[in-house]
Order: structure tokens, then C-alpha cells, then sequence
């Protein structure tokens, strides 16, 4: 695989998606490293770099997630590593030690989670673990980063000079400032920091009674800054220990830095490593914002993308809250070619971007954005001749320059080529740059090249009608509103929609009228034949697509059906068998109750004995024989059926009772009627029917024609009023 032309990446905007995947890289060195994101040319290398990218985005779905990969660069350090007599700084130091200890941790990772992340793993594994580094520096530096007091003997013995000295520097200072101060001589501040030493505030009148070394003096004069006498030689003794300490402290550095020498090469790769896991999480953050994924990788030239997403317009329509219309477009030996036609802002344009910038984007090691179902091939070559491209300086024109572009193309173009031209043969007279553009084409075709161009001549669409391997596309436009519906569609030739895009943008119909006129009328009669074929195809695709719905949802819909219906069966199935099970346990129970009644009469065993052992084997007859195990099951799937039984008994009953209650809350709900002296009435939870002889408050006397009952008007329900 050879490396993709510059100009090529920039006619497909390949470099705004490096900067965006910038944005996303946590270190310095990452965001440096991405910005020189090629495609690569080894392919084994792109698939290792693809998976690793993909294990990397599933790392956001689970909970293993992949350590924090941010570090500090150590450059500098790796440089003056490679300078003999060199000595690190402290902070230098800190950085390498916790790369060292970082690489631990990502290997330790990785190895304990290798069967989510094998490449991810196996990068790691390449990089040997080093302790020996982070516990040297441990050993020298403390976690504030200061040098520890034991990092050698010799250091050790002179700190502790150093406290001895500094002891007797304060007590010599205060023994002074407490005589000074007995005497008067000390202002009230008494003692002041001048260049890091202790100094006394003498009045400027008794300067001269103070011994010692004056430092200087406040703003006003008021006050003189000393140190005093005694005070001057344990000073001159601490700046004798500090340059001691200052040199063992260099000489520790110095060796420290010649133990990390050897190094210099593992702790280069430390820093490769995490810059690679850092542009390899950016990445995985880019494609999670796109929901981009690694689809089937195909080792035949045979490229499908379904529904397929231009990444830059995604997220750019997405910040916006718009929608971005997806392409889906396949290309094969058996259809290596399209010729994409239709009206100008149709989404032409961008659907020979999408193709190209995904296909650099995959080749580049990032995932795209398309259906899980979609299927890509690697190409040695990508060729494009996008936009205008006149140059002033090289005194070229847009024609000069595309002919310049096409003898490029004449030298490269091979069967592992993918070449997008947009506006193919534009920029001259339309007759001759269309022939021009025509033996272009055939010229790619019969090289094996794979190939989308973009285009108005009619010509060419005819090419692509009449080679076998090439086909037509078309941008499909809404003929009643006059706007495109960006939807790629294959297998014709679209229309370019001269006049009616004219119409739409409000030139005058007599003058759109009088330019038909001047046209030969066969090529008006020929595109509005294509419009009119667009029309009847759309409304085919519709109803097809209508169809295909109604049958999918039908037999889902048969399916749900069938396998209620077995599910039904089987609860029937397994209901009978508990009746009959709970019907012959009846009959059981009925024999065994007759001969305990006649044991009860007669009191005798042996016949209840003799009865009792003729049902058991009478039963044990009709059984089979069966393991534990099974016996077990049986008996279990038994219980589980009568649980289900019962509670499906409860729930009706429950469901009884409520209905019986809303009946009654309905009943009551009802407005109650007004009886009167003669009306025919029953009770509630009665059938005979009575007259009522009086009505007295709540009570009424009803006459059933033999007796007659007091009972409350609430229990009475009306059969027939009194006219």
C-alpha cells in the first residue's frame, strides 16, 4: 500500500479530521504525534492499529476501563541522556519515575483483562517492565521531590551539621536579642528576614552599641538591621555545610543520572507507547461521537457502505440539533464504476467526499461511520480532482489544471485504484470536454480502476449505461416542492433540472420558455424522460418499502401468534394432566375412606390390610418405572403446575370478589328510587316479589300476600311502580 498523495487528503478535508481528533488527545506529544496521521502502507499494521482502536471504544461499554494513559513528555531529559557528563534536573527525574511506574500498571492491566483487549495486550507486552529505575529515584527523591536526607552517608552527616549549626545560630541570635532588648536598643519589631537571615531592628541611635553587621536599613532610617557579633561566625560555618550539601547533592544527581543512562532507549519506547494509547483513545472518542465502528474488512476488492455519514457534516449538523442524510453505495468487479448524476446542490458532491474521506479515515486507522453491515477493501492508490483548482502562480486555469490532474491519474490509474472525480470534463466547451472526458473514462474502466464520478454530460451517462461493469447513479429532487432529498439512488441516470431549479429561483417562465426553445428539443424531451423515470421509481421505492414493512410486521405478528398458541397448549396440556392427577387422588381417596369405614364397623385388619395392599399395586400397575432423578422432576414440575394452578384460582377469585364489589359500588352508585305505598318491590339477594302496604321514615311493610315484613328501604329494589 503506497502512501496517499497530500493533495488527495486535502481535497477530501482529511486534515480537519486530524484536528479534531487533536482536540481529543490528552498530552502534548499525542496531539504533536496526530497531526502526522498518514494512511499506512503496511496492511497488517492498519488492522493491528484498527483493532487496537476498536477494544479501546468497547473499553467505554464495560467496566474494565483501560488505566489513565496522561503523562509528562520527557524529550528533554531523553536528549541530555544522550549527552555524556550530564546531570537531570529533580523534576526531570519525578517524570521518569512515574512513566516507569505507569507502564506497570497499563501491563498489569492488560494482562489481567488480555480476553477483553488481546492487541491492546500484546502491544504492551512488547515493552519491558523496569522497576529498577522508579525505586533508584525513590530512594533518592521523596514524594515532595526534594533529595532524602539518607541518599548517601555523606549527606546524611552534613544535614545533620547543618541543624547542629543552625541550632546554635538561634540560640546565639536570641541570647543576643534578649540582651539588646534589656538594654533598650531593639525597636518593637525587635527582629526582621534580611536575605534569608535573621537580623535585629536596632533604633539608628544606638547603632554603634550593637555589635555586629548591619544589613541594612528601614525606609524611613529609623531603624538599622544587624547581625549580631555572635551570631556571624556559626553563619560563616552554615554557608561552608550548605556548599558541601550543595556538591553531595550534584555528585548524588550525577550518579543517578549515569544509572538511568543505559535506559535512555526503553524510556523512548515508554514514551512512544503511551503517545500511541493516547491518539488510540482519541480516536476511540471520536468514534463513539460519530457511532462509528470497524466493519467486515474484505479481502477481495469489494467495498459497501450502508448508510453511510460524512463525519464532518455529522458532528456539525449535530451541534446544530439538524439531520445529516446517510448514503449507502457498493462497488464490486462486477459494478467497479458509478456515474453519480442529478441537480446541482443535490448532495453530489458531498457523496463523493464521504467515499473518499472514509475510505482515508479507515486506511488511517480510525473507525467510520456506517451500518455494522457494511463491508470495506483496502486500495494501494486513492485519486481525486475535487473543486476548483486554478493556480495563478502556474498560470493554469480550472480546464488546464484538471488536464494536468488527468495525465496524473493516466500514469497511476491501476485494478487497485480508487479514483473520485467531481464535474468530470467541466471547465470547456461541453461537446468537446464531454468526448475528452468519455476516453478518460474508458481508459480507467479498462484498467480494472474503481471509481465515482460526478456529472452533468449526457454522454457519459450513456458510457456508463453501455460498460458492463459501470453503472448510473442519481441524486433524487422532489419534483412538487423543486428540493433535493440528498437519497443516492442506483441504477439510473438522473436528471440535472435545469429549467426547474431556473423556476424555483425565480427566473421569469418566458424566459426559462424562450431557452428550451433554442435547445435541440430531443435533449429536453430526454431529460424530462429521466424526471419523469425518477418520479415513477420514487413512487415505486415508496410503495415497496411500504410493503416490505406490512409483510415484516406480519410475520412477527405470526410469529408472536404461533408461539402464543404453543405456549397455550402446553399450560392446557400440563392443566389436564393436574385434573387427572387430582382426579384419580379422588378416587383413591374415596376406596381408601370405604375401607376405613368398614374397618370402623367391623373392626378387622386383615381385610383392611388385604384392601389396602390390592389398591397399591393396582396403582403401582399403571406406573413406570422411572429413575430417582426423573421421579424427582416429575414431581417437581408437578408441584410448580398446581402452585401455578392455585394462583390462577386466587387471581380469579380475587378478581370475583372485585367485580362483586364494583357491581355493588355501581349498584350504590345508582340513584336510588323513590318508592311509593303500592309499588311492587324485592329484596336485593331475593326473588319473591311483594307490594308495599306503608312507608314510615327508612322502614317500609311489604305484603308477600301470606305474611308481611318490616325491612329497610335500602334493601329494596324496584320491579314496578304504581301508575
Amino acid at each position: 500500500m503506497q502512501q496517499i498523495n497530500t493533495k488527495t487528503l486535502q481535497d477530501l478535508e482529511f486534515p480537519t479530521v486530524l484536528e479534531q481528533l487533536k482536540a481529543r488527545c490528552n498530552t502534548e506529544l499525542g496531539k504533536e504525534e496526530v497531526l502526522h496521521l498518514m494512511p499506512l502502507a503496511d496492511q497488517g499494521s492498519l488492522l493491528t492499529v484498527l483493532g487496537q482502536t476498536s477494544e479501546y471504544l468497547a473499553s467505554f461499554a464495560n467496566d474494565n476501563r483501560i488505566p489513565n494513559h496522561g503523562f509528562d513528555a520527557i524529550t528533554k531529559e531523553l536528549k541530555l541522556l544522550n549527552i555524556e557528563n550530564t546531570t537531570l534536573e529533580l523534576s526531570g527525574f519525578r517524570r521518569i519515575g512515574a512513566l516507569c511506574r505507569q507502564v506497570t500498571v497499563h501491563k498489569k492491566f492488560f494482562k489481567k483483562f488480555k480476553d477483553y483487549y488481546p492487541l491492546l495486550f500484546a502491544y504492551a507486552e512488547l515493552f519491558e517492565e523496569n522497576l529498577t529505575i522508579p525505586n533508584s529515584i525513590d530512594n533518592i527523591i521523596d514524594k515532595f521531590g526534594e533529595i532524602r536526607d539518607d541518599a548517601s552517608l555523606d549527606l546524611k552527616h552534613i544535614r545533620h551539621q547543618i541543624n547542629q549549626v543552625r541550632g546554635k545560630i538561634n540560640q546565639s541570635f536570641n541570647a543576643a536579642m534578649t540582651r539588646y532588648q534589656t538594654a533598650d536598643f531593639l525597636d518593637e519589631i525587635r527582629e526582621s528576614v534580611v536575605d534569608n537571615r535573621r537580623v535585629l531592628a536596632v533604633k539608628a541611635m544606638y547603632r554603634k552599641k550593637v555589635r555586629g553587621t548591619v544589613m541594612g536599613a528601614s525606609k524611613t532610617g529609623s531603624i538599622v538591621y544587624i547581625v549580631p557579633e555572635t551570631t556571624l561566625q556559626f553563619s560563616q560555618e552554615l554557608s561552608n555545610l550548605e556548599f558541601e550539601e550543595k556538591e553531595e547533592i550534584q555528585r548524588i544527581l550525577n550518579a543517578l543520572t549515569n544509572e538511568i543512562r543505559p535506559y535512555q532507549e526503553l524510556l523512548s519506547n515508554y514514551q512512544h507507547y503511551f503517545t500511541h494509547i493516547d491518539i488510540t483513545s482519541a480516536k476511540a472518542k471520536y468514534a463513539e461521537e460519530l457511532n462509528a465502528i470497524l466493519p467486515e474488512l474484505s479481502e477481495k476488492r469489494h467495498l459497501v457502505l450502508r448508510d453511510a455519514y460524512h463525519p464532518l457534516l455529522y458532528l456539525s449538523n449535530k451541534s446544530k440539533k439538524e439531520k445529516t442524510w446517510p448514503q449507502t453505495i457498493e462497488l464490486h468487479p462486477k459494478n467497479r464504476i458509478i456515474v453519480i448524476s442529478g441537480p446541482n446542490a443535490g448532495g453530489k458532491s458531498i457523496t463523493l467526499k464521504t467515499i473518499g474521506l472514509l475510505q482515508v479515515m479507515l486506511q488511517s486507522g480510525l473507525l467510520i461511520p456506517v451500518h455494522e453491515r457494511s463491508k470495506v477493501c483496502f486500495f494501494e492508490k486513492i485519486l481525486t480532482d475535487i473543486g476548483d483548482n486554478q493556480s495563478i502562480e502556474n498560470h493554469l486555469s480550472t480546464y488546464s489544471y484538471r488536464l494536468k490532474n488527468m495525465n496524473q491519474f493516466l500514469k497511476k490509474c491501476n485494478d487497485k485504484t480508487l479514483f473520485l472525480i467531481d464535474e468530470f470534463g467541466t471547465g470547456s466547451d461541453p461537446e468537446l470536454g464531454g468526448a475528452l472526458a468519455e476516453s478518460f473514462l474508458e481508459v480507467f474502466y479498462e484498467r480494472g480502476a474503481y471509481g465515482v464520478i460526478t456529472t452533468h454530460y449526457a454522454n457519459l451517462k450513456l458510457l456508463a449505461n453501455e460498460l458492463p461493469h459501470a453503472a448510473n447513479a442519481n441524486m433524487r429532487f422532489d419534483n412538487k416542492t423543486l428540493q433535493p432529498t440528498f437519497q443516492l439512488i442506483l441504477g439510473e441516470a438522473g436528471s440535472s433540472f435545469t429549467f426547474e431549479v431556473a423556476q424555483k429561483n425565480g427566473i421569469p417562465y418566458s424566459l426559462i420558455n424562450k431557452a428550451k426553445k433554442k435547445i435541440d428539443r430531443g435533449k429536453v424531451r430526454f431529460d424530462a424522460t429521466i424526471s419523469k423515470l425518477q418520479q415513477e421509481r420514487s413512487k415505486m421505492a415508496k410503495t415497496g418499502s411500504r410493503l416490505q414493512d406490512e409483510e415484516t410486521k406480519a410475520r412477527e405478528e405470526a410469529k408472536k401468534l404461533e408461539a402464543l398458541n404453543a405456549k397455550v397448549k402446553s399450560k392446557l396440556e400440563n392443566y389436564q394432566e393436574q385434573y387427572d392427577h387430582n382426579q384419580r387422588m379422588i378416587y383413591l381417596g374415596n376406596k381408601l375412606n370405604d375401607a376405613a369405614e368398614k374397618y370402623f364397623l367391623d373392626n378387622k385388619k386383615r381385610p383392611l390390610i388385604s384392601e389396602l395392599l390390592r389398591i397399591v399395586e393396582t396403582e403401582n400397575s399403571k406406573r413406570k418405572k422411572t429413575t430417582a432423578k426423573q421421579a424427582k422432576a416429575k414431581k417437581a414440575q408437578k408441584k410448580q403446575v398446581a402452585n401455578e394452578l392455585e394462583q390462577k384460582i386466587v387471581k380469579v377469585r380475587k378478581e370475583k370478589v372485585i367485580n362483586k364489589k364494583k357491581a355493588a359500588q355501581a349498584e350504590k352508585a345508582k340513584p336510588r328510587p323513590v318508592f311509593k305505598v303500592g309499588d311492587r318491590v324485592r329484596l336485593f339477594d331475593g326473588k319473591a316479589v311483594g307490594t308495599i302496604d306503608k312507608l314510615e321514615k327508612n322502614k317500609a311493610v311489604v305484603n308477600y300476600g301470606l305474611f308481611t315484613t318490616n325491612v329497610s328501604v335500602e334493601q329494596l329494589d324496584l320491579v314496578e311502580a304504581k301508575k
